[in-house]
């Protein structure tokens, strides 16, 4: 069988190899194990450097075909786009034509055109993985609301099973809930009992990016510092807010209490992630907030806004610490549960809903869904 994968993930070729983003090839590779021949169709990156969070497919028949990084955020980029349309959906209808299964990355705008010429196979298989944030009454980009739309209309889009995080009322019969997973049952390991009356262990793990709001991380440690609880943050990721976070760690003397650590090795943030109190995500929006299942899976309390799946994630409260984007009241609320909750037992309920979700069950899945 012949896969064809529609994503934004921009890939890079060296040595025989394909690379791309670590945790997006970690799910690719399980999905590639059961098919002959893989055709990924995405962004080449303008880099050649492998970085600590690249890795190849494992796949040893793997064939990129490459189409342009759309953006739609000036007039010469969608008049770049109207350009190279007719290419970029020439080569994609040979590649579906040639291919027994598609599989859809979403929401992207790769993805976004390859719905539209999917209209044309209507007795193909296809199965769409939606890591975007599935709730319909999220306020979302017209294009995210665009390719929802089309990927579960009925009479476009035939032979369909869409993937998306959480479990959401009065959808289509092609949505399924769909979960994924970072580590194996071999990883798990015994509960610890943390003590948090000591210095507050806190790690954050994301792109250093508006939407993930670090600086709003970086402000709440402070404030927690400032009003007498001891709190230390460790920042894993990179981004374009970068330098802005450094100088403000700097400005307000905060060095002895927040580390930014860049990129790291999955090993090193499994290690930070086991001793920390806590694993803070305020994002603005989130598909499958990875990083707090993450931190759960060895009982880190997640701290977090109340955005996509991530109230049903957190069980409403009852497995960690939802929050408002604002400093003050974020503190506030994670005093309240200093004072007033058995943060032992959230631990236990975050880390034993989380141990559901392996690679083990996640494989399990995929298999499921791909034969099904």
């Amino acid at each position: 069988m012949k896969l064809a994968i529609f994503t934004l993930v921009e890939h890079i070729e060296k040595d025989g190899a394909l690379y791309g983003y670590a945790p997006y090839i970690r799910e690719m590779d399980l999905w590639c194990q059961h098919v002959d021949e893989v055709i990924v169709v995405a962004p080449k990156s303008i880099s050649n450097s492998i970085t600590a969070i690249d890795l190849p497919y494992k796949h040893p028949k793997v064939k990129l075909v490459e189409v342009p990084n759309f953006n739609v955020k000036s007039l010469f980029s969608i008049l770049r786009i109207l350009a190279l349309m007719p290419s970029v959906l020439l080569k994609m209808y040979k590649v579906m034509r040639a291919a027994d299964q598609f599989h859809f990355r979403c929401p992207s705008n790769v993805a976004a055109i390859a719905a539209l010429v999917q209209i044309l196979f209507p007795s193909k298989k296809k199965i769409t993985k939606y890591a975007g944030n599935w709730d319909p009454k999220s306020n979302q980009p017209r294009g995210y609301r665009f390719q929802k739309w089309l990927l579960g209309n009925t009479v476009l889009t035939k032979k369909m099973r869409i993937l998306v995080y959480g479990v959401w009322q009065n959808q289509s019969p092609y949505v399924t809930p769909f979960i994924s997973a970072t580590y194996f049952d071999t990883e798990k390991v015994p509960y610890l009992r943390k003590d948090y009356t000591q210095t507050l262990q806190f790690v954050f793990t994301g792109a250093l990016v508006v939407g993930k709001r670090p600086l709003l991380t970086i402000k709440t440690i402070e404030l927690l510092n400032e009003k007498g609880v001891a709190a230390q943050l460790q920042m894993f990721g990179e981004g374009i807010m970068r330098s802005e976070l450094e100088a403000y760690v700097v400005e307000n003397n905060l060095e002895q209490c927040i580390t930014l650590q860049g990129n790291q090795e999955k090993e090193l943030v499994r290690e930070a992630l086991k001793k920390a109190h806590f694993t803070i995500l305020p994002s603005k929006s989130e598909g499958w907030p990875k990083a707090v299942a993450e931190g759960m899976f060895f009982g880190s309390i997640p701290v977090s806004t109340k955005i996509s799946c991530l109230e049903w994630m957190l069980n409403y409260g009852q497995r960690g610490i939802l929050i408002e984007p604002d400093v003050n009241a974020a503190v506030q609320e994670i005093e309240r549960h200093l004072r007033d909750v058995d943060l032992d037992t959230m631990a236990k309920a975050a880390l034993y809903w989380s141990r559901q979700y392996t690679q083990e069950t996640l494989k399990a899945a995929i298999v499921q869904n791909m034969l099904d």
